[in-house]
């Protein structure tokens, strides 16, 4: 069996190059922040990012000027406001313009479906009676082939790399995942590479023990990486809680334009700040 992990670094320097497209999901769960971190140190550039409810990882990176595009459904700081970082960028082009492709989150959901499925789009109806379809051309109108009503479309979603957050995972990338999963095992399928950093790297007997707990098999997996707190401030279930303080602290800090703009830290004072908030963990990438 192959071996496939990797430390953080390697994974982002082997399959994470500048134009392409790039997955963080997690629905306020299992968000790989190491990642995104790892991402902003390395400078990336013009990279299109992909997430449902965008929070602070995807406003450091667009501060740390990353990204040239935004693919998502709904954006803010989860229970805090807006992220200014990417309000910023969308409205003054600050660090640099910043593209956007907005939906639903159902929108998503479809396009990560069809993405996995392999399928040409997903129908669903909630688009109907809405103005999104004016500002987003990807969403189209087609009449059904089984009666005269019309339904909605969004296009498949197939991420050029996913970057996957979960519990644990042996080395051969079989993924054990519970919790609040959101669409990370759909995103997994659908893209066209696939990174999963876990709190632990286990034996096989520990995975094939469990088989329910085994969302994510190994032979969609190009990589595996082990990165305790890598979700942090987000959370995983059975390891640790929300850091809702941090997400209060970034509000205030990212309001001041000076404070998040591309700097010293590698190409991201952003990256810097978040430091500076819990060194101790970021120092184990």
């Amino acid at each position: 069996m192959v071996d496939k992990r990797l430390s953080l670094k390697e994974a982002i320097a082997e399959y994470v190059q500048d134009d392409l497209s790039v997955a963080i999901e997690g629905f306020t769960a299992f968000i790989c922040f190491a990642a995104g971190h790892e991402i902003i140190r390395q400078q990336r550039r013009n990279l299109t990012l992909i997430r449902m409810t965008p929070d602070v990882i995807y406003d450091q990176m667009v501060a740390a000027g990353v990204a040239r595009k935004l693919v998502f459904s709904y954006l803010g700081n989860p229970g805090v406001g807006p992220l200014h970082c990417l309000r910023r960028a969308i409205e003054k082009s600050i660090p640099a313009p910043l593209e956007i492709e907005e939906y639903s989150h159902y929108g998503m959901v479809g396009r990560y479906l069809a993405g996995a499925s392999h399928l040409p789009f997903f129908p669903l109806r909630s688009y109907l009676g809405s103005e999104m379809p004016r500002a987003n051309e990807q969403i189209r109108m087609v009449q059904t082939p089984y009666g005269d009503d019309v339904v909605a479309v969004v296009p498949p979603l197939n991420p050029d790399v996913a970057l996957i957050r979960a519990q644990r995972a042996d080395r051969q990338g079989n993924t054990h995942m519970w919790g609040l999963l959101g669409v990370q095992k759909e995103v997994a399928f659908g893209g066209h590479k696939v990174i999963v950093v876990v709190e632990e790297i286990v034996e096989e007997s520990v995975i094939r023990a469990d088989p329910n707990r085994t969302l994510i098999p190994g032979l969609i997996v190009d990589a595996v990486v082990q990165v305790p707190y890598g979700a942090h401030p987000s959370y995983v279930q059975g390891h640790y809680d929300r850091d809702n303080e941090f997400y209060l602290r970034w509000d205030a800090l990212s309001r001041d334009q000076g404070v998040s703009r591309p700097g010293s830290m590698n190409g991201s004072t952003a990256c810097q700040i978040t430091l500076s908030m819990f060194v101790s963990l970021v120092q184990r990438l």
